[in-house]
């Protein structure tokens, strides 16, 4: 998800000056984009040795790890905002990380895509597995490992007892807002923890 449409739709979301982890940041664009757009400061977490050096060669610090060990060495809060976006259908702990994305920075943003957007359906019904521009793999070649919808979410969410501050979906750019399950291939979120 990098092209620059989507980039300052989640950007928007982000308040200015915040310090941001973004979990599976890729090749820096975004948290690139955020620190140029938005003052931001941070670092990234990204495994793969390309995205790494994608990284540091646009000037985001970034840490090498896997998130699949959790995010014990961050402590509460010690972020403003923690971004998962496009990481979530790749994790097998994909609800303890959502936890862990509340405990560690006081916003959580996340964007994932929605296997529920029309063409999807359409493509289930038709005996097959969807391939489209947001979903590009074959279902024997796909990195997710994981599909949801923007429905599925809403209710992780609650029963995460998160409570979600900002919904939407994007499609070709743009955002979506009425009936997004239906009519966007990425749900957006934005969410904090539920005070007590």
């Amino acid at each position: 998800m990098s092209d620059l449409a989507t980039i300052e739709s989640i950007a928007r979301l982000v308040p200015q000056g915040s310090r941001v982890l973004d979990l599976g940041c890729g090749d820096g664009a975004l948290l690139h984009h955020l620190q140029a757009q938005r003052g931001c400061s941070g670092y990234g977490i990204e495994l793969t040795d390309a995205n790494v050096l994608a990284c540091v060669q646009r000037g985001v610090n970034v840490l090498q790890l896997n998130l699949d060990a959790g995010l014990a060495l961050f402590a509460d809060h010690s972020f403003d905002v923690v971004l998962q976006i496009d990481t979530l259908q790749h994790l097998r702990n994909a609800e303890v990380m959502l936890r862990e994305t509340a405990r560690v920075g006081k916003l959580g943003i996340v964007a994932f895509p929605n296997f529920a957007h029309w063409p999807n359906r359409l493509a289930v019904l038709r005996g097959r597995m969807p391939v489209t521009k947001r979903l590009p793999y074959q279902w024997y070649d796909t990195p997710n490992i994981r599909v949801g919808t923007h429905r599925d979410f809403e209710d992780l969410a609650q029963k995460n007892r998160l409570q979600v501050l900002d919904a939407f979906g994007l499609q070709g750019g743009h955002e979506v807002r009425w009936l997004p399950n239906l009519r966007a291939g990425t749900a957006v979120f934005k969410f904090q923890q539920k005070q007590l």
